[in-house]
Order: structure tokens, then C-alpha cells, then sequence
């Protein structure tokens, strides 16, 4: 009877993996027959499959991924660097989903809306040899992936596009979603809105506010005071909603450009918050239950994710193919903090 090597040990008492060798032992059969049945090879006989697969069985015998990686020249690993691992990410975890249904595992880091955390981590990922990466940018310039790019790496950006490069990228819908937002409030009677929103050194931050200037042009409405982008931070929001909410002429509705931003806004209203008419840009857990509900413009994650991994898969398979920009739509979820009058 052949012996059993998974049931041994070393000097170091861990128990030893099975190989391959074991398991053909085990079959009383050739190595490249056990090679054979591992990689799925359909004209290995029905018999000789089952024996192997009862060997690998009774030894608990697991394939070693980095010896089929390097056979097959891929890593079966793709990158995805977003700007906050700590925070839920709807994207990611879409990316996460797209990428098992695909065979991929997927490789995540956060760039914390730091450009040269941003380079580190991507850059890391491409000396892990990864299938791909997906990429949330943060820095304006992705030049240092020129070499990557053109060694065949497969790249998509989500969210925003990359700088300096050209890359497949998948993004929501930013002047639309505005565009939803400001015509939700006025159709309920405001006219002085106000908005608070990213950074607009960020792709998104720069395309909403736009998109709101743009709307408060094409309506008439007064702008003088009433758009304020910047970097993120709870000092930056509350004097933000100072300026907004305070004055002879104050807004009586605003537009806020991003989750983090809404809920930091939503913070600082506190018990006035059921006064004042508010549509988020993102959705987010409970905004359907605070008190009103939350009106949002809601981002299509799962989309996102699922478009992100296909754009991928495609780049991988045809390096040569068009770049392409997908524009996902968005969609505005009435829940009552948008629907709110004007102040008597």
C-alpha cells in the first residue's frame, strides 16, 4: 500500500504539502497523466481521471497556483488601486464580483487621494505581474505606465480617466447627474441653490461643479457665492455651509457632490437638516432612512464594476484594439430631502 505523504512531517513539524508525484503514487499512474487530469485535459480516459481524482481526494492534494501561473505566462491577478479601502466601496466590491465570475482574483490597495501612494501602489501591483489593473485615479499625470502600457499591460480606469496616457475607462454620467439634481429643486420652487463639492483638481469634482455652473447660467439663477469646491474636510464643509446658508440672501437648497461630502453636510445640519432641500451626488446605506429620506443621484456601481472587468478582459485579449470611454447613466431617487419647498 503506498504510503501516505500528507500525513508526514519535517524537522519543523508542519505538515507536509502533497505533490503532484504523491498523487501519481497514490493512482498508480504516469506523472503526465496526473498533470494531465489537473489542467483539465479532455482526452485523459474517463477511468484513469476518476483514479487520479480519488487520489487527489484521499491526499488533499491542491494544485500550486504559482507553477500554473508561470506555465500559462499570467498571474490570474488583477490590480485595482481606489482612493479609500477603509470606507464601503460600491465599485470595488462590483470590480471584486465581475472578477471571480471571470477567474480572476483581484489585488486591491488604497492611494488615500495621494498621487505618490497612487504611482507606489499601482507600481507594486506591476512588478507582481498582475493580469491587469483598475485603477481609481487620484494623480493627473499616469505617464510613468507608458512602459507598462505598451509591454501589453491592460488598464482600466474607473470613476475618472488617466492623465497622460491613453487608457479604456469607465465613467458615470457627472453632468447628467447634476443636471437631474438642480432640476429636482427647482421644480420644487428654489432658486437659489447652492452646492459643495470635491476638489476640482479631481476629474469628478472638476465635472460636477461645471455641470452646476452650468445650470445656474442656463436658469438665471444667482451664482456669486454659491458653488464651493475644495478639498475635503469637516472645517472646509461647515464654513462652506456658512457661506451658503447664511447672508441677506441665503440658498435655500443645495447640491452636494459626493457621499462623503453629503454625509459631513448632513452632520453639520444636524435637527436643521429636515430644513433645508438637499440632493446627494452617490448613494449610501441608510439615506432612505433618515428623516426626510435622502434625494440622491445614484451612481451605477454594479455596471461600473461589471463594464470595468469586461474592458479588461478585452484589452487582454485583443492588445490592439480601440481604447475606449464607456459613460454609464445615472439615476436621481426622489426620497423627500429633495423634494422640500422653499421657506415661507
Amino acid at each position: 500500500m503506498t504510503e501516505r505523504v500528507a500525513a508526514s512531517s519535517g524537522r519543523s513539524g508542519r505538515r507536509k504539502r502533497p505533490t503532484m508525484l504523491d498523487v501519481a503514487r497514490e493512482a498508480g499512474v504516469a506523472l503526465r497523466t496526473v498533470s494531465r487530469v489537473v489542467n483539465e485535459d479532455p482526452t485523459v480516459g474517463a477511468h484513469l481521471a476518476s483514479r487520479v481524482q480519488a487520489a487527489i481526494t484521499a491526499l488533499g492534494y491542491a494544485p500550486d497556483e504559482r507553477a500554473q501561473q508561470l506555465r500559462r505566462g499570467t498571474s490570474g491577478t488583477v490590480g485595482a488601486a481606489v482612493r479609500n479601502l477603509a470606507d464601503a466601496h460600491p465599485v470595488l466590491s462590483a470590480v471584486d464580483h465581475a472578477a471571480r465570475e471571470a477567474g480572476l482574483a483581484v489585488l486591491a490597495m488604497s492611494t488615500e487621494d495621494d498621487e505618490h501612494r497612487e504611482r507606489e501602489a499601482v507600481m507594486s501591483m506591476c512588478r507582481r505581474r498582475v493580469d491587469g489593473i483598475v485603477i481609481e485615479p487620484i494623480g493627473t499625470s499616469h505617464d510613468y505606465l507608458s512602459g507598462e502600457l505598451a509591454a501589453g499591460l491592460p488598464l482600466v480606469a474607473v470613476d475618472r480617466p488617466t492623465g497622460g496616457v491613453e487608457a479604456d475607462a469607465v465613467l458615470s454620467d457627472n453632468a447628467a447627474g447634476i443636471g437631474m439634481a438642480y432640476r429636482q429643486l427647482a421644480l420644487h420652487g428654489h432658486r437659489r441653490i447652492g452646492y459643495i463639492g470635491d476638489d476640482e483638481r479631481i476629474f469628478t469634482g472638476r465635472e460636477r461643479a461645471a455641470a452646476f455652473r452650468a445650470c445656474v447660467a442656463a436658469s438665471g439663477g444667482p451664482l456669486d457665492g454659491m458653488t464651493h469646491p475644495g478639498v475635503f474636510s469637516p472645517a472646509r464643509i461647515s464654513a462652506a455651509l456658512t457661506a451658503v446658508l447664511t447672508g441677506p440672501a441665503p440658498a435655500t437648497a443645495l447640491i452636494t457632490g459626493n457621499v462623503e461630502t453629503t454625509i459631513e453636510v448632513l452632520r453639520h445640519l444636524g435637527a436643521d437638516a429636515g430644513r433645508v432641500a438637499l440632493v446627494g451626488f452617490d448613494d449610501f446605506p441608510l439615506a432612505d432612512i433618515l428623516r426626510p429620506g435622502l434625494t440622491v443621484v445614484a451612481q451605477n456601481s454594479a455596471v461600473i464594476g461589471r463594464t470595468a472587468i469586461d474592458l479588461l478582459v478585452a484589452r487582454s485579449a485583443d492588445p490592439a484594439r480601440p481604447v475606449q470611454t464607456v459613460t454609464v447613466p445615472v439615476e436621481l431617487i426622489p426620497r423627500g430631502s429633495g423634494e422640500l419647498p422653499p421657506p415661507d
